[in-house]
């Protein structure tokens, strides 16, 4: 039945990530949750505990699918193109520069969704109007979307399910910032050096700006509401208030304005939502206690080092960033977490979410992110080459994780 349940799971995420025919990411992860369940892989009353688990993580995802929708057409994205081109002088080394500030910056506060789908079509259009090669500002928002997730429990599915591991240990939205603010800029700085000379060739050709600049209002109401939102995350960490709560706040009192202005419909926020990526995420957690509780949560706790020094909490990292390029990284997540325990040391698990926000650089197949961002530069004619994908995650990947860890260790 092991090897069964393996299998399921299997097919879910080839589903996931080959998408056939252009189905999306449920169609295989539904059918694999009810066979789960009528074959006695799982009880009942444990896949709903796991969907009950993960319900205000899915919730809180959906709503900040909807800011981030929301805030793109109130054109915080547009006004943000308009900010890189002109800060950037028409120089390519500034405008990756830049790049990289902003798509750490949206990352953090949006989500690395929001990066991948909103940012990354901005960013090639700028590149495209100031003449520089794509290729660097491209990979720079594949690459930040990942590793530049580590700092903000909103930045990341991954992140919102360690908080929620943590919770046991008192571990606050700010709390966890405290604690990833240093692993965060110690990747920041591994990945600014890594990607600079992957693409020095790039960067040092001129660039030969195509057309002026495009200067955009500041959306004033949009940002205000977006500070607000993420102040209330901070704000409600403390209060036992769940995020999702503050996320749908926030997209409610953008929401208000922006259909009354008709800068979008009601069926464009409900498709931003992506309810069936929703319904994804609570399938695949379904298939994935099946596994767990069919013995490879037992073989992988096996595995993981104990305690917090420095080269246990590295021998997490590495595991969870192999874990994550063969099985994706938020299945992945799923698996260590349930490995490390009910009351797991703050950190293993955050050394855990090292591995799978940093690892998933190193291939396309490391989180559906990165799938999603490659769709998104095929569809305006940018390659994305699997080997300048991993030349760029082999001068990034390996020495972001060791100093993430070390700057971990730190603090921990």
């Amino acid at each position: 039945m092991t090897v069964f349940a393996v299998g399921l799971l299997a097919v879910v995420l080839v589903g996931a990530v080959t998408r056939p025919r252009n189905l999306p990411e449920a169609a295989a992860a539904i059918p694999a949750a009810l066979i789960v369940l009528v074959t006695g892989l799982i009880a009942p009353g444990r896949a709903w505990d796991e969907v009950r688990e993960l319900g205000p993580t899915v919730g809180f995802l959906a709503a900040v699918l909807v800011l981030a929708h929301l805030a793109d057409a109130e054109g915080v994205f547009r006004w943000a193109g308009g900010l890189l081109a002109h800060h950037s002088h028409h120089r390519p080394r500034r405008l990756f520069a830049l790049v990289v500030l902003a798509a750490t910056a949206t990352t953090a506060v949006l989500s690395l969704d929001a990066t991948v789908v909103l940012l990354t079509p901005v960013v090639l259009d700028t590149a495209r109007r100031l003449g520089a090669r794509p290729a660097p500002h491209a990979f720079a928002c594949a690459h930040l979307a990942n590793s530049g997730s580590l700092l903000l429990p909103v930045a990341n599915l991954t992140n919102l399910l360690a908080l929620q591991a943590l919770q046991s240990s008192g571990v606050t939205f700010l709390g966890f910032a405290g604690l990833m603010l240093l692993p965060q800029l110690a990747v920041l700085l591994v990945e600014y050096v890594g990607l600079r000379l992957t693409f020095r060739g790039d960067l040092a050709a001129p660039a030969d700006p195509a057309g002026p600049d495009d200067e955009a209002p500041v959306p004033r109401v949009a940002l205000a509401v977006l500070g607000a939102t993420l102040l209330g995350f901070a704000a409600s960490s403390p209060l036992g208030i769940e995020p999702v709560w503050v996320a749908v706040a926030g997209a409610g009192v953008l929401a208000i304005r922006t259909l009354a202005t008709h800068r979008t419909r009601v069926p464009d926020v409900v498709a931003a939502a992506s309810p069936l990526f929703c319904l994804f995420v609570l399938a695949l957690g379904v298939v994935v206690a099946a596994v767990t509780d069919r013995g490879l949560g037992q073989l992988v706790a096996g595995l993981l080092p104990d305690g917090t020094s420095f080269g246990a909490l590295l021998g997490l990292a590495a595991i969870a960033a192999v874990l994550a390029n063969l099985v994706n990284n938020l299945p992945a997540t799923l698996v260590l977490l349930a490995a490390l325990g009910p009351t797991p040391a703050v950190g293993a698990v955050l050394a855990v979410l090292i591995g799978v926000n940093v690892g998933p650089n190193l291939t396309p197949v490391g989180s559906l992110a990165t799938l999603l961002w490659r769709r998104v530069l095929a569809a305006r004619g940018v390659p994305a080459p699997l080997g300048t994908f991993t030349v760029a995650g082999l001068a990034t990947v390996p020495l972001a994780i060791v100093a993430g860890t070390a700057a971990l260790a730190l603090v921990v």
